[in-house]
């Protein structure tokens, strides 16, 4: 079998975040041939794309006017997050800075209906809350109205379809939310989800007569569901049960009441397509015919006749796809390039589930080289951030490239993911945080009992907190590990609460455990202070910018080990934030990392 070294492999290309022109002809999208996500426009299935923005830092996103030839753009500089907004024209030759306001960060909230003005918000006036505010297209700098003074982590879910009103989402923690209906002229806020507990509330639409909104929330039950808030009732009805899973997305065309929702079932996208009859009956489309995998980023062309979204598999890169919205005829418009290398060669991964301590099912993807021999295949567990978040069957090329060198891959969500009810996102909270580290040291112990496997060599690897995990899991259970790899992750609560941005604090908190509360318990769970235990080799990566776990978690967890006689490696980006956007330093970053196991394992 041919294999291919790692730049190869990160040269795999991704087209995703799409968004139709104000013709409907035009689609625009961000893709990495440059080495950071750009923006580029066809106006054709699989054309030459044009590419209309050249900067050497990444865009986060890129949205046209509803009326105009213009769309806005988001960039930050290092990755400091601390987004600014500008507009460019529809031929890419005028670039205008909208924000300019480097030390703020700006959060998009959406284009009125005739492009005119645009909402966001932003924590200009301090630094840990965020305000709403209102530009005109054509003004520049601080020339903002601001239309809301907040006084925590608020967002915007789209203007009213009469462009009087503002949806603020007020997020307390990642399974906490409340929705707010912003009166523009007024600046009355009138809080719509009264309720107890933990409630979810996101993917919000208006509704076709402003008087509803659509989203998806787990008020009342285990899973997201899709729901209808009655705005004069504040009462949500069921359009659509989640049943085992999760509903996790809704895209609602206010002109047509075309609607499209997806569900998340065991980490593969399940999409639905209709149009609203009434108020919670929907007629039902065929189902698109897309490849297998993970999609969404639905983005309607202005009759909604013709959606556009993102999708992508274990075995196939990122792509935008354009989809018929009545017949479900899809079409592939992007041709992100594979770097060369033959698709049939990627591996597609088993859906897998092991008994934990407690006798908890955890799932997990597993994915086993072509030609791996019986008790000799080393492993790479793989262990997602978040912890909120969820491994799905997406296209990875650092997965591909170790499972092309006769690596075994494998990725667990554990306890505390998303995507398998509110239950089990909390089983991992504050006092129950090394349960989860216990899940790793089950899964472990379940790839001991599948026949390929060389137990003696295991690596952990894993981002942000999934870095946390690695940390853990190499203290907590030193004998299981061949191997580290620690990328941007936390080492010590305390100092990662104490360090990371303002705005972040309240809500890591509500997951972690309070500083003045639980500040004990977050010592005690905490790698650093564990870091006695630890024996096999370490790897750590990090960059310089990370506003929300601060490169001196890399610095100390290094310092330590290596007076623990540890055989440690560190790599810092100058130029980079919470993970690494730029192709350079990815090909430094993960050329790295094989070294490194190469080298160890």
């Amino acid at each position: 079998m041919t294999t291919y070294d790692f730049e190869r492999y990160l040269n795999v290309r991704s087209a995703h975040s799409a968004s139709f022109g104000p013709d409907g002809e035009r689609l625009s999208f961000l893709l990495n041939t440059t080495g950071v996500p750009q923006v580029w426009q066809l106006d054709e299935p699989e054309a030459w794309p044009q590419q209309l923005t050249f900067d050497d830092e990444q865009i986060s996103f890129a949205s046209w006017s509803p009326e105009r030839d213009e769309l806005i753009f988001g960039m930050d500089k290092g990755g400091n997050e601390r987004k600014q907004f500008f507009r460019l024209d529809g031929n890419g030759e005028t670039i205008t800075p909208l924000t300019n306001m480097p030390d703020a960060k700006h959060r998009w909230g959406g284009w009125n209906s005739d492009g005119s003005q645009f909402a966001f918000t932003s924590n200009r006036r301090e630094n840990a809350v965020f305000d709403v505010y209102i530009q005109d297209r054509d003004a520049v700098g601080d020339d903002a109205e601001m239309v809301y003074e907040g006084d925590g982590w608020l967002s915007l879910a789209g203007w009213s379809p009469d462009d009087d009103r503002l949806v603020v989402v007020e997020a307390h923690s990642s399974f906490n939310q409340d929705l707010h209906v912003l009166d523009i002229e007024s600046g009355e806020l009138e809080y719509v989800t009264p309720h107890e507990g933990h409630v979810r509330y996101g993917s919000i639409n208006w509704g076709p007569d402003g008087d509803a909104l659509y989203l998806v929330t787990d008020e009342g039950s285990d899973t997201l569901y899709l729901g209808r808030l009655d705005l004069d009732t504040l009462e949500i009805e069921v359009v659509e049960e989640g049943g085992d899973w999760n509903v996790d997305g809704v895209a609602l065309d206010e002109e047509s009441g075309r609607i499209i929702h997806s569900r998340n079932e065991d980490g593969y996208t399940e999409l639905a397509v209709g149009e609203l009859t009434g108020d919670t009956t929907i007629r039902e489309f065929p189902t698109p015919n897309l490849p297998r995998g993970v999609a969404g980023g639905v983005s309607f062309d202005p009759h909604a006749e013709r959606f556009a979204l993102t999708v992508t598999g274990s075995t196939n890169n990122t792509n935008i796809y354009v989809v018929e919205t009545e017949t479900g005829e899809a079409e592939r418009w992007t041709d992100a390039s594979t770097a060369g290398i033959p698709p049939e060669t990627f591996v597609w991964p088993k859906l897998v589930h092991f008994e934990s301590f407690d006798g908890r099912k955890v799932p997990a993807f597993f994915s086993v080289p072509e030609d791996a021999k019986a008790d000799e295949t080393p492993v790479i567990v793989d262990i997602h951030g978040g912890p909120e978040s969820q491994r799905r069957p997406s296209f990875s090329p650092t997965k591909q490239y170790f499972l092309n060198r006769g690596y075994a891959y494998f990725e667990p969500n554990v306890r505390g993911s998303s995507g398998y009810g509110k239950k089990y996102t909390h089983l991992d909270d504050v006092e129950k945080r090394m349960d989860s580290v216990a899940d790793i040291k089950a899964g472990v112990e379940w790839l001991h009992d599948q026949g390929v496997v060389d137990a003696d060599r295991i690596v952990a690897m894993g981002g942000s907190y999934g870095g946390f995990m690695v940390l853990a899991a190499l203290t907590e259970y030193p004998d299981l590990w061949a191997a580290g790899v620690d990328i941007v992750g936390i080492a010590n609560f305390v100092t990662f609460l104490e360090n990371t941005g303002d705005w972040r604090r309240k809500l890591r908190e509500a997951e972690y455990g309070s500083l003045e509360t639980d500040r004990e318990f977050l010592e005690s769970v905490s790698p650093i202070n564990n870091i006695q235990n630890i024996e096999a080799p370490l790897l750590v990566l990090h960059g310089a910018n990370d506003p929300r776990v601060p490169v001196g978690e890399a610095e100390q967890i290094v310092e330590e080990a290596r007076a623990q006689s540890v055989p440690v490696e560190k790599l810092i980006f100058p130029d980079e934030g919470h993970g690494f956007s730029k192709l350079e330093n990815r090909i430094e970053a993960y050329t790295k990392t094989a070294e490194f196991l190469d080298k160890y394992v």
